[in-house]
């Protein structure tokens, strides 16, 4: 199950919730004030593969050395 990050609109509480994908259009509950106005926070996400400059190591080498003149 994929783990959300939600706001509540109430009071500003930030929290995480576990939902199945059938529940991910759900509003859960503020843990905080009980308010069912929450809302889901966009999250910052990693590239594949890792963070950044993860790719420049992998294309450095290529073409560098390869013994022709």
């Amino acid at each position: 199950m994929p783990t959300y990050e939600y706001i509540c609109n109430q009071c500003g509480e930030e929290f995480e919730k576990r939902v199945s994908f059938a529940e991910a259009n759900s509003k859960p509950a503020c843990p905080k004030c009980a308010s069912p106005d929450t809302s889901k926070k966009l999250s910052r996400t990693l590239p594949f593969g890792g963070g950044s400059g993860s790719g420049s190591s992998s294309s450095s080498g290529c073409g560098s050395h390869g013994g022709f003149s």
